[in-house]
């Protein structure tokens, strides 16, 4: 390939030598002595004067034939004029004899014909300095030849000629002469313009190609480096500018020119930065714009480098940043509209590549990749708005039920998703479960997927890797922290989760929580930067799931105290019956057989979530059957009633001194009830005379007791007593208990209010 290119700017070289002005030739020459083939191009030239040698031989041979026959006829001519001698000295010979009016006649022709010749001799003489050799152009490459015969005509021939009418005619022709090479040349160069208009964008195509990735697994600044192939010289002839240039300097009129062609090239700048209006929608779009910008500054670069002060470094520095504002303004427009984070990262990658490609022409670019920082965070906002929904799916369709694993296969498989290691679980046989569902492999893949996409965009943005590895952690921060944190509390608190996935989520986001390490470690490896590094962002994964998992937490109690609250819906008691029964209510035996079965679940939660549910339960239930004994509603209480409720309580008792979890010490779990147990114990044994003894003091029977809660008890109890015995006032012990109801009240009113007091 390399050989072709070289052989191909050799032939460039020698056809503008062929064809160029030896006064304009110095950038051709430079080009010659710039190449690291001199010796090659050496060789090409004889062998292009050896050919143009051939071409002299044959047209000698072609035109010997007429060589011949001219020889022919000047032997011809040769023989007429000795006979025309011969006859000229005959008529010498025969003047004398002449009679004398014939004699005269004679010598007037003779006269006549001396006097045309020294005016022939005289016009072919002037003629002669008035043709010095060169003529009029008939191609391109002659306007200067031209030039310099009418010049040469005008200061040096057509005054030694002298005053003949021919010479002031073409002395008043020769201005018209030079308007119309200036008019062709500007024709040429006008023709010129409107080719490398249209074909800018394969200029600058050809330039972007020739810039390749370096090293494309590093991370290092100046990825990208301007391989050595075609330049603009070999696919646009320049020589239409050159030419003008030089008739327009040799003219006197450059700067007439230089205003021209800037003036030109600004006009067709602003339609090359003119987007089309559909730019964002294919990449093929962003190719193209890019494409034609390339291409125009190519071959302005050109024209600096090869022409004298025709544009200088002022002017396109000037050009360039006039042209950059309007890219960055058009591209910050058009990549708004991208939801595609594929296309983006694609238009990024060309981006680079066009960046890369005109600061290889010396054009400062950083601009650019400032803008790239800020589409940087626009791909960021893309890949999380994908992600959540790739989250969404992953947490609605998981069945929140521990993976089995069949064989040794399914088990290496699940291991190379995730980092698990369980000495104990692999000692099994199979099959056998892991302890979390399928969303912890599924997430965790998820996350390393996103942190790949996040160091592809990052990649040739000329940032060292620290600052690669800092962009790419609070990238996933913002994952972690509020796509995948939102996901996750929405499928913990949205409609019909049960405490069974519940539990399944917690033990999840445990397992997620442990593996933040390695995520950390990954970022590292991926981006060469130790995790130890001073000032480097950690990532937020550990209180993201732990956020997670104490929201499921809290949604268990609640969900437990709402299951709770189902079954006391379901209590039926008969508060005026006489006499309690011997066995608990049948709503609390189901209410107590759930709990049981659901702690039994319990049990695979981490830490002390299992035993915090289950207080948190028997509180609860404990506070709820108080409730239900002390609600308005409730407006009579018979002892027979609290006997029946004091039975149920004891049964929430035998409950807990069971341990439904492990992990409580004693009788912890007790004392959840232990309000419901000191009051119930105050009201069966009226105990009465040691409560109102003791009351206010640290070891106090019945310290548990509210006074105001025995009091609307007691006002319960105190209404059935009389409405319950017609013939009360009949019954010494009956009315017996009756005064000390009301002596029972009236104490606990006072005091009430000594202690308020």
């Amino acid at each position: 390939m390399a050989s072709v290119e070289v052989a191909a700017e050799h032939e460039r070289i020698l056809r503008e030598i062929e064809s160029t002005d030896p006064n304009c030739i110095g950038p051709t020459l430079r080009s010659v002595y710039d190449g690291q083939e001199h010796g090659l191009f050496m060789e090409k030239l004889e062998g292009r004067i050896r050919n143009h040698d051939r071409e002299i031989e044959k047209m000698c041979n072609h035109h010997f034939q007429g060589f011949v026959d001219s020889i022919t006829e000047l032997l011809k001519v040769r023989g007429e004029a000795q006979k025309l001698k011969v006859k000229k000295g005959d008529r010498f010979l025969t003047l004398p004899k002449l009679p004398p009016l014939q004699t005269l006649n004679t010598m007037d022709e003779l006269r006549q014909c001396r006097l045309q010749q020294r005016n022939i001799a005289t016009t072919v003489d002037k003629l002669t300095h008035c043709l010095p050799g060169e003529q009029l152009p008939q191609g391109g490459g002659e306007y200067y030849p031209a030039l310099r015969t009418l010049d040469q005509l005008e200061h040096s021939c057509l005054p030694q000629a002298g005053a003949y009418l021919f010479c002031t005619i073409m002395a008043e022709n020769i201005p018209r002469l030079r308007a119309h090479i200036r008019d062709v040349s500007m024709s040429d160069l006008k023709d010129f313009l409107e080719s490398i208009r249209k074909h800018s964008d394969k200029i600058g195509e050809k330039a972007m190609k020739q810039v390749r990735p370096r090293h494309p697994d590093k991370l290092d600044r100046g990825r990208y480096f301007c391989i050595a192939g075609l330049g603009a010289h070999d696919l646009v002839d320049f020589s239409p500018v050159y030419r003008c240039l030089h008739i327009y300097t040799v003219l006197g009129a450059r700067d007439t020119f230089e205003n021209y062609y800037r003036n030109q090239r600004r006009k067709q700048a602003r339609l090359v930065l003119q987007p089309h209006s559909n730019m964002h929608e294919t990449l093929e779009g962003y190719r193209r714009y890019f494409n034609q910008i390339v291409g125009f500054f190519v071959v302005e670069d050109h024209v600096l480098h090869t022409t004298r002060g025709l544009v200088n470094r002022a002017y396109v520095e000037e050009l360039w940043e006039l042209s950059l504002s309007k890219t960055i303004a058009a591209l910050r427009t058009h990549s708004s509209y991208c939801t595609d984070p594929d296309l983006l990262l694609d238009l990024k990658n060309l981006i680079v590549l066009f960046a890369d490609t005109l600061q290889g022409y010396g054009f400062p670019v950083n601009q650019l990749f400032d803008m790239l920082l800020e589409m940087r965070d626009q791909y960021g906002e893309i890949l999380l708005k994908k992600w959540n929904t790739s989250f969404r799916q992953i947490l609605d369709l998981d069945n929140y039920s521990p993976i089995p694993v069949a064989t040794e296969e399914d088990y290496r498989r699940v291991m190379g998703q995730f980092p698990f290691q369980d000495p104990e679980l692999e000692k099994t046989a199979f099959p056998k479960k892991l302890p979390f569902s399928a969303f912890v492999p599924k997430v965790y893949c998820q996350i390393k997927e996103f942190i790949y996409a996040c160091l592809k965009f990052s990649e040739d943005l000329h940032r060292s890797s620290t600052e690669i590895d800092d962009m790419i952690r609070k990238s996933t921060n913002l994952l972690l922290t509020r796509t995948l944190s939102h996901c996750l509390q929405y499928a913990i608190k949205k409609k019909n989760v049960g405490l069974a996935e519940l539990v399944q989520i917690i033990i999840n986001t445990t397992h997620l929580e442990q593996s933040c390490h390695f995520l950390e470690e990954f970022i590292s490896n991926i981006t060469n930067v130790p995790p130890g590094t001073i000032n480097a962002t950690k990532l937020y994964g550990t209180s993201t799931f732990k956020d997670a998992r104490h929201t499921a937490e809290e949604e268990i109690y609640t969900n437990l105290n709402q299951k709770i609250d189902q079954f006391l819906q379901l209590a039926d008691y008969d508060w005026m019956v006489a006499q309690g029964g011997g066995t608990a209510s049948d709503y609390l035996s189901d209410l107590i057989a759930f709990l049981c079965s659901t702690f039994t679940v319990f049990t695979h939660l981490p830490g002390k979530v299992a035993q915090t549910a289950c207080m948190s339960a028997c509180k609860h239930l404990s506070t709820s059957l108080l409730q239900l004994l002390l609600e308005s509603d409730v407006r009579q209480v018979s002892m027979g009633a609290l006997h029946q409720f004091n039975t149920d309580v004891k049964e929430c008792e035998r409950f807990a001194r069971a341990g439904p979890v492990p992990g409580f010490q004693g009788d912890t779990l007790l004392l959840a009830f232990i309000d419901l147990r000191q009051l119930l114990d105050l009201f069966t044994q009226w105990d009465w005379s040691t409560y109102l003894a003791d009351y206010g003091r640290p070891t106090c029977k019945y310290l548990r007791v509210n006074p105001h809660t025995a009091l609307a008890l007691l006002e319960k109890m105190k209404d059935t007593s009389r409405k319950n015995n017609m013939f009360a006032q009949f019954r010494k012990n009956e009315r017996d208990k009756q005064k000390l109801i009301d002596t029972v009240v009236k104490q606990l009113r006072n005091l009430i209010a000594t202690h308020q007091s």
